[in-house]
């Protein structure tokens, strides 16, 4: 169970969008267009992302009534507007402040930020194999010695890849576009290295895997 977000933005292109994106990374994202009945989802959210510019309330009135009513709930505010008294504004309720446009993994890191301040970290944990994944924190313990694995950044986001992707068999093509954003060209071995330094790390016996399985012809599986 992964930390939950609400996220309120009427823009259906950058709502469906960002929303994709955040469950991509293991969050679980209830997206409103509008602040109506938004107290019925509050109980079970870890953190508010919300839109100024919504129909109906907007989203100064609307922070401020959730935060005046679940004040241990962070709120980040997004915004096209960049005027400092509308972010002097923001602030007096909401807990940080992010302008349109943005990158997902500036927003992400900010999230993050947020979760530990307000100890909402999710402390549970994928187990696979001999492996505990704790992925809001892109950590990764081996319970056989208690010690953490250290991947790279780019090892990490193609391991999450898989995690998002459970028991599915993923081509080549798919993984490598996700995680380098760039279309795969046919014999590039860049991906074969990273996976293979990847087990290096996570398998018992690399040259044995089974926690990233090779589905010859295909491209690979992680089965949880």
């Amino acid at each position: 169970m992964n930390n939950k977000l609400l996220y309120m933005e009427d823009d259906l292109e950058i709502g469906s969008w960002l929303s994709a994106d955040l469950k991509q990374r293991g969050f679980k994202v209830i997206w409103l267009t509008s602040g109506e009945n938004v107290a019925e989802y509050m109980e079970e959210t870890d953190l508010v992302i919300l839109d100024i510019m919504l129909p109906g309330l907007d989203g100064f009135s609307i922070g401020q009534r959730l935060k005046m009513d679940f004040p241990k709930t962070p709120i980040l505010l997004l915004s096209a507007r960049t005027s400092i008294e509308d972010k002097l504004h923001g602030l007096h309720f909401a807990d940080d402040y992010m302008t349109k446009p943005f990158h997902p993994d500036e927003l992400v890191a900010r999230v993050e930020v947020l979760l530990r301040r307000f100890d909402k970290i999710s402390q549970h944990f994928i187990q696979l194999s001999h492996l505990h994944i704790y992925k809001n924190q892109k950590r990764i313990v081996d319970v056989r010695s208690n010690s953490e694995i250290l991947l790279t950044a780019k090892q990490f986001h193609i391991f999450d890849y898989f995690l998002c992707h459970p028991n599915q068999i993923l081509t080549k093509e798919q993984i490598y576009e996700a995680v380098w954003g760039e279309s795969y060209i046919e014999g590039d071995k860049t991906l074969m290295v990273h996976i293979r330094h990847l087990r290096e790390k996570i398998e018992q016996d690399p040259s044995n895997p089974q926690i990233i399985e090779t589905i010859r012809g295909i491209g690979y599986r992680v089965r949880q």
